[in-house]
């Protein structure tokens, strides 16, 4: 049993402000914005005097203190969050685009189809997402909240289609697709959102009854809804998926600040869940006993793993070159989606892979700073559930590449092909630039911007005033 007050103190003992002034880091007052000194020429150790020496001079520190003030005033700027976003998902996005049409391209032909048959399908996925992030990056968390609960029945609807003979489309033994207008369209991805939003809508609006004092309140129905969603994505023997959504409703538990028995309690549970789940299935017990003990050739069971690990070291620093990837040739099973990170690091080489990998952390720091500086509780829980969310699948998908975690099976957000991870991540990420634009500030910011691009396209051609 807790109280209200202890209630927002736990959060803000998790590192989440309550009162939306932003980062306990990289802030400053007015009177230091110059510089570190006081002394105006910003190199203030070159004017000290020691005793019985000369003044010791270091040229080049001045200048890099003013390149670190530099820095920090930019990331405390109102809009830091909301550009921070934009520009790593335009660069994932198109990072994604290259590698699925160098990966994709051979199992095409290998199909007999056209090389840019998947390429296509990718880039309609763009095509149509980059519009719905616009228009969620513009919209009012009023609009998400109301769509919580439909968005939750038509995941619900859709994971109980895949499991209907006829309907729900198959692939190498799981059912995880329908077919909508001759495209594979995989609820389990919608499930993802849906729960993030419902899940925030459902605490922020216990959190304004006072209901929340009750440990009880937070896990009902939270903690039901959740495990029904799982329920039916392992019934589609999507271990992957699962664990994802179990993410999910742990951040939204952590930031409305779960006693910490509970959330052990609950983590305790989940862990048994996870294992049963793992011995129920014989190639998943496999799949994690070649994990913890991996044996076997290039061509055995662990072929996979093995030769995804290949990919990776063949690469060297730089890669062996765009498109010249030699393991997508049919030796990495799955590489346009599960594995696609390794053809990145045979391509691109090590100097690509860290340039993905500071992408998704530098989308981690941008969500979190979003969660930290909102004033509002529904804003603050799903873009935390968001971020856990995409930032967690990234981190397991590239771990099962390179053999610091078993392989479960998720796409690369962003950057594996299917068409329903990206349009889902992409209206996520919308949503995450919307909350950017309630930070402290970001309204003032954007109203002193001037009109947008499209108006601004409409005055240059003379049409913004027939508009009006």
């Amino acid at each position: 049993m807790t109280t209200p007050g202890g209630h927002a103190s736990s959060r803000r003992s998790r590192g989440l402000a309550d009162d939306g002034t932003g980062l306990s880091f990289g802030e400053r007052s007015s009177g230091d914005a110059a510089g570190f000194g006081a002394s105006g020429d910003g190199n203030d150790l070159a004017d000290l005097d020691l005793p019985g020496q000369d003044a010791p001079r270091l040229p080049g520190l001045g200048g890099v203190r003013d390149r670190i003030g530099v820095w920090r005033a930019l990331l405390d700027r109102p809009l830091t969050s909301y550009y921070l976003v934009l520009g790593i998902t335009t660069l994932l996005l198109g990072l994604g685009l290259v590698m699925v049409q160098s990966t994709a391209s051979v199992a095409d032909l290998a199909a007999g189809l056209s090389p840019y048959s998947d390429f296509k399908k990718q880039l309609l996925g763009a095509a149509i997402g980059l519009p719905l992030m616009w228009v969620a990056a513009r919209s009012s968390p009023r609009l998400f909240r109301a769509f919580a609960y439909p968005l939750l029945a038509v995941s619900v609807v859709g994971l109980c289609l895949t499991l209907i003979h006829g309907v729900g489309v198959s692939q190498n033994g799981a059912a995880r697709w329908i077919s909508l207008g001759g495209q594979q369209v995989q609820p389990s991805e919608i499930a993802k959102l849906a729960l993030a939003v419902w899940g925030a809508d459902l605490l922020a609006r216990k959190e304004k009854l006072g209901q929340l004092a009750d440990w009880r309140h937070m896990l009902v129905p939270l903690m039901p809804g959740t495990g029904v969603l799982c329920l039916l994505v392992m019934t589609g023997d999507d271990l992957g998926t699962t664990f994802i959504l179990l993410i999910i409703f742990l951040a939204l538990l952590w930031v409305i600040g779960t006693p910490g028995r509970v959330f052990g309690g609950i983590l305790v549970l989940m862990t048994l869940a996870m294992v049963l789940m793992i011995v129920s299935a014989k190639y998943r017990f496999n799949r994690m006993v070649g994990y913890l003990n991996p044996q076997g050739g290039a061509t055995g069971a662990n072929m996979q793993n093995i030769q995804g690990k290949y990919a990776i070291g063949s690469g060297g620093i730089f890669g062996v070159g765009l498109g010249a990837s030699r393991e997508k040739w049919g030796w990495v099973p799955e590489s346009t989606s599960d594995f696609i990170f390794a053809i990145i690091g045979e391509e691109l080489g090590l100097v690509g892979t860290l340039c993905v990998t500071m992408l998704y952390g530098g989308l981690a720091f941008a969500g979190l700073r979003i969660a930290r500086r909102v004033a509002d509780l529904f804003c603050r829980l799903a873009a935390t559930a968001i971020t856990a969310w995409i930032v967690v699948q990234a981190v397991v998908n590239i771990g099962a590449v390179i053999g610091v975690l078993p392989i479960t099976g998720v796409p690369l957000p962003l950057v594996s092909a299917g068409l329903s991870s990206l349009l889902v991540t992409l209206v996520a990420l919308g949503m995450l630039m919307s909350f950017a634009r309630l930070e402290p500030g970001a309204r003032e910011a954007v109203a002193a911007r001037g009109p947008g691009w499209p108006l601004r396209v409409l005055s240059w051609l003379g049409l913004a005033k027939r508009r009006r």
